[in-house]
């Protein structure tokens, strides 16, 4: 959509189905600049235009000021996370009152956000976004793209067993046998394609499992209440009271995370803590919407089919978030959509590990949210750790968002083994930052493990990783005016993950 689109183009359509009269849309064209246009995201501005019926996000102006959530040093973490909690949570129901009457008198179904003061409001109709807009409480509104998830690079030609390389590599082993812990009392999330649970390696560790019964109320969520994909089904079904993965990569990258069978597979680098999920994609295909809720459900989990926002439980929320997706701009992200929810995690004391992507190896390729906010997220690059390189496909800084330097650090990122749906693992490896995330996720369960007094000091634990990597400079690659031979740099970040060396420090 041309960014000059005038008030009249958005406040004075004639609406017949979904034909838009030709007088509009010549006022459309017109380029008087409007602040009605400027609540519209381009996206959202061209389904009105199309006249089309599509999904949008609704955010109020008013936004909760995240620091009435006072915590001090020694804080406990459940008091840290409710005190997020209950700020976001009284600014929403302060304000979206209005808003939610209009939408139910009309007759539109809705889901109501507090992580960020948000309504998303299904099937709305162009003339409804329009009086939307027109609305002094307001603040933007955003479409929802579906967002195809970025497949995995797949080999299947060899088979391992026993402790994985990759896991030999980043010092876990080192870190189990001298300071004599796996990541126990720690809680490791996925937000992801969702989660074979009951997976030989995976099921011991999944919080809702004793070892003789499991209880699903707050260990998972599914946030594909309704299909998303074009092809209207999923094999798991929608709004799920118990973990499926509609996919593969929901297992395979929580197995990198926790992964033992307790034998000759130990594919995970903390497998002494424990895991939740919540799914975010159907069938590979998500929104900035389902992303949202599941960050939402992170910070306060609650019940199957109960409300966010008088049944969460900030006491069980987890300590690490893995997040091996993108939001891409190309298909109508716009990046700020999520902000609100990583700025509210790491003010909670939740870190929040992100993949890079896979759109390298030019310079600039950190183009996604959430991996482009450099300064809220741990940002993670493929590495090879049997070539010794960078992956190829792992994208480069400097982020497009922010223009930070990134990723923050690398990690095993090619031909990756780990758990299956099928109950199985892959032979040789899954490629993509996708698997190099969780790697760190997991170094993070093992550093507060070990260091309990690191829990959720976001800043200094990332500190303490990027400082203990092993420097490796990008000699042949400069981006964004720092020279490949320092430290950091756009293709490494801070080097290679070691967690051995960052709890030797």
């Amino acid at each position: 959509m041309n960014k000059s689109v005038s008030r009249k183009s958005l406040i004075g359509f004639a609406i017949s189905g979904a034909v838009i009269v030709a007088v509009g849309f010549v006022a459309a064209q017109s380029g008087v600049a409007d602040s009605y246009e400027n609540k519209l995201t381009p996206l959202a501005a061209r389904n009105v235009l199309a006249g089309q019926t599509a999904t949008v996000m609704v955010k109020l102006k008013e936004q909760a000021d995240l620091s009435r959530a006072v915590v001090r040093d020694g804080t406990p973490r459940a008091d840290r996370i409710r005190a997020v909690y209950d700020v976001l949570r009284a600014k929403a129901l302060e304000t979206q009152g209005p808003l939610v009457e209009l939408l139910t008198s009309k007759g539109f179904k809705f889901r109501r956000f507090y992580i960020s003061n948000m309504i998303t409001v299904y099937e709305a109709t162009p003339v409804l976004v329009q009086e939307l807009a027109a609305r002094a409480d307001v603040g933007k509104i955003y479409g929802n793209p579906v967002v195809a998830m970025q497949t995995p690079f797949v080999d299947y030609s060899k088979s391992r067993t026993t402790i994985g390389d990759n896991i030999i590599f980043s010092g876990a082993d080192k870190v189990w046998d001298e300071f004599k812990t796996k990541g126990e009392g720690i809680v490791v999330a996925g937000q992801d394609t969702g989660v074979a649970w009951e997976h030989f390696a995976l099921k011991k560790q999944y919080r809702g499992f004793d070892g003789q019964k499991a209880d699903h109320s707050y260990n998972w969520h599914d946030s594909i209440s309704i299909p998303i994909s074009k092809e209207k089904t999923n094999k798991c079904g929608y709004n799920t009271a118990v973990p499926c993965d509609d996919d593969e990569h929901g297992t395979h990258t929580m197995g990198t995370m926790v992964g033992d069978d307790g034998g000759e597979n130990v594919v995970g680098m903390a497998p002494g803590s424990k895991w939740m999920a919540c799914r975010n994609m159907d069938s590979g295909n998500g929104t900035p919407s389902s992303y949202i809720e599941c960050f939402e459900y992170f910070l306060a989990p609650f019940p199957h089919g109960a409300d966010p926002l008088t049944a969460g439980d900030p006491s069980k929320a987890p300590h690490v978030i893995n997040n091996s997706w993108g939001c891409p701009p190309s298909e109508g992200c716009t990046g700020d959509e999520i902000l609100p929810s990583l700025h509210a995690m790491k003010q909670a004391g939740i870190m929040v590990v992100v993949s890079a992507g896979n759109e390298g190896s030019g310079c600039s390729t950190i183009q996604n949210p959430p991996a482009y906010h450099t300064g809220v997220v741990l940002s993670v690059g493929a590495y090879n750790h049997r070539t010794g390189v960078i992956a190829s496909f792992s994208s480069r800084g400097p982020s497009s968002f922010d223009g930070g330097i990134g990723p923050n650090i690398v990690a095993p990122g090619v031909n990756i083994r780990s758990t299956l749906p099928s109950g199985g693992y892959n032979g040789g490896g899954w490629s993509g930052t996708s698997m190099a995330g969780p790697h760190v996720a997991g170094a993070v369960a093992l550093i507060w493990a070990a260091r309990p007094e690191l829990e959720g000091r976001i800043a200094e634990t990332i500190s303490l990783l990027t400082s203990t990597a092993t420097p490796k400079t990008a000699d042949n690659q400069s981006c964004g005016g720092v020279p490949g031979t320092q430290v950091p740099n756009n293709t490494y970040g801070h080097g290679i993950m070691n967690v051995y060396a960052a709890l030797k420090k």
